[in-house]
Formats: C-alpha cells, structure tokens, sequence
C-alpha cells in the first residue's frame, strides 16, 4: 500500500493572528505539493481566522473544542464555531488530560461532536513513562481506544486520524525510538483493523518530532505522519520534517 503522510503542527500557546499569518506564507514558498502529502497547522483559536484560506497546501486545525453546539458555557467553542475556520481539531491531547482533568469520555463527547459538524478528529492516546516501564502501554493505550472511538459509525472511521504521543516523550526532548513508536503503532493498527475493517485510519507519531529524527520514523511501515510541537514553531525545521516526508514519497 503506497504509503500517504499526513505531517501536522501543534502551535500550542504561541503565535499571535499576524505571526501565524506570515508563518503560513513563508512555510507554503517552501515546499511543493505533492501527492500523498498533506500537511496542517494548529494555531491558537485567535489566530485561526488569520491564517483561514491562505494556501491550499497548507490545511488548518484547531486544537481542541467543547462538545455542546451552544449554551452557557463561558470561554467554550463549539463545533459549529469551529467548522467555518478549520478542517481538523485535537481531542485528547495529553495536556488536556493530564492539565485539564478531560477524562476518557469528555474526550469521546469531543470526538463525536467533531465528527456530527463535519470536523476531521486527530484523536491522541498515549501513556506516561511509570506506564511504559512497567509495561503496561498496551493496557493503556488500548483504554483509551475503546473509550475514546466508542459510538463512532461505520461511514465516519475514514475522518478520524489517530496520534500516539508517549507523554513521556512530549517537549521533554526525548523521543520513543523508531522501533518502540513502530511497535505501538502495528498494534494501533491491528486494534483499528478489527475495529475498522477496510478504513484507512492514519496514526501518526508525536513527542519531540525533529528534522533529524523524522526520516526515520516516517519510514516505519506503520507510521503515516508525525504531529509535531516544538519544531513546528520555526518554519525552517517544519519545513525539513515536510520534507522528510517527500523523500520517502519520491522514494
């Protein structure tokens, strides 16, 4: 199967409307568009609207969302705020989890809210580092596969995009080797291949993604795109991550 790469960045907490704007300007000069390539920022809520349509290769998600359409919750964005302004959205992000206290099932609640409005999920799962030395990642992960994915229908799977980011790699500067990200992802992949028959859920890799570390895990069999923090903020090493991408698509 011709492999397809979904490279995304996660801007977090940083870039203002016109820094975002630029970045996406300067970061679409710098690669060309190929198939089976897709790259997507996640900006801060303020900047979405800035960056909204500039380029058609460089597509747009936000980075998390409240399940409600509307109501009285102060500081919230709905799915029908949001779907205007972006194609994609995080849910489960281990800093909403772990900061935020989101539970399994507030996350599940965002997923299908996602999916009702048109939304395309990139669902995270992952475990901290007491959970992967004492082995009990599988456990862990596949908790929050089937509280997470619970309810979703039949026709919806092929919008979903799955993320694992071992919390213990995420901004720390240590990353899961390419094996051990392989070895999670082949059993992602088996559990969304008994779940999901036929669909093409991509699962992605996340948790200190670096220009010199992205080729080689962009060559594992099951690793079909990198979601990326820290060197997504910089548009030259976004873009040699976009690249390594390339490379092995013009393999």
């Amino acid at each position: 199967m011709r492999k397809e790469y979904l490279i995304a960045g996660n801007w977090k907490m940083f870039k203002t409307g016109a820094e975002s704007r630029e970045f996406v300007q300067a970061l679409a000069r710098d690669f060309t568009a190929a198939p089976g390539l897709t790259v997507a920022v996640f900006p801060p809520y303020t900047a979405l609207e800035a960056v909204r349509g500039l380029d058609p290769k460089v597509r747009i998600g936000a980075q998390n969302l409240f399940y409600k359409e509307n109501g009285a919750f102060t500081g919230e964005i709905s799915p029908l705020m949001l779907r205007d302004l972006a194609e994609y959205v995080l849910v489960g992000h281990s800093e909403r989890r772990q900061i935020f206290h989101e539970s399994d099932e507030d996350v599940n609640l965002k997923l299908l809210a996602a999916l009702q409005f048109g939304l395309k999920p990139v669902f995270c799962v992952g475990e901290t580092l007491s959970e992967r030395e004492s082995g009990r990642t599988m456990d862990r992960i596949q908790g929050q596969l089937d509280k997470g994915l619970a309810g979703v229908n039949e026709e919806d799977w092929a919008r979903i995009t799955v993320a694992y980011e071992p919390i213990w790699a995420i901004g720390t500067g240590r990353n899961a080797t390419p094996g051990q990200a392989q070895d999670v992802h082949h059993a992602i992949r088996s559990w969304l291949n008994e779940k999901a028959p036929g669909n093409r859920v991509k699962v992605l890799y996340g948790g200190s993604v670096k220009p010199d570390n992205s080729l080689e895990l962009l060559a594992q069999e099951d690793i079909f795109g990198v979601l990326v923090g820290g060197a997504s903020l910089k548009v030259e090493s976004f873009s040699a991550i976009i690249h390594s991408g390339l490379t092995l698509l013009n393999a």
